[in-house]
């Protein structure tokens, strides 16, 4: 099978997942949707814990290049942190989807270990990120950074949750604004 079929197999996923979670995983509907067989996945992932993980490791480093492209586009740090809630409201802008990562965080319980690990580097990038940004813009001791990066990581998430269940984007920038408002974020 190419190298095309299981790019394929994984932007289908990626989908999938941000829609309905690794729970919403099926092979036989992920085949239908790339036009092969179910069989034919398996060539490239044996098991739907080796889907899952490999559509987790996948959009983590997508995030991790985007973030850092970001940062080489606007070495402003504080025009970043700005920026920074766009890479979440994306996935609002495309069919009201969640962030993959944090779907399947809530998922956590149901997760294959794999896939957790997966899941947790995501978390992990970007609050290394955000505490990098963070320090950058408003030197503080790396502890206070990352207090303050878990805080806004946590807090988009949970935008971002509260805006797909009203299917509101408006909702999204309202509470981002807040963020702004109180401080958290920088204005």
């Amino acid at each position: 099978m190419s190298t095309s079929a299981r790019e394929a197999i994984l932007a289908a996923a990626r989908r999938t997942a941000q829609a309905h979670g690794y729970g919403g995983l099926n092979f036989r509907d992920l085949a239908a949707e790339v036009g092969i067989k179910a069989a034919s996945i398996h060539y490239h992932f044996p098991s739907k814990a080796d889907l899952g993980a490999a559509v987790a490791r996948r959009y983590w480093e997508d995030t991790a290049a985007a973030l850092e492209a970001m940062l080489a586009e606007t070495p402003d740090p504080l025009r970043c942190l700005h920026r920074y809630p766009d890479v979440f409201r994306k996935a609002l802008e495309n069919g009201n989807r969640m962030c993959l990562c944090s779907f399947m965080a809530a998922e956590h319980d149901d997760l294959p270990d794999a896939v957790k690990r997966e899941v947790q580097a995501f978390a992990d990038v970007n609050v290394a990120w955000l505490s990098k940004v963070l320090a950058a813009a408003a030197p503080s001791s790396s502890g206070e950074s990352e207090r303050r990066a878990r805080a806004i990581f946590a807090a988009i998430g949970g935008a971002q949750l509260l805006a797909r269940s009203r299917s509101d984007l408006s909702l999204y920038d309202t509470l981002i604004d807040s963020y702004r408002a109180a401080g958290l974020l920088p204005a």
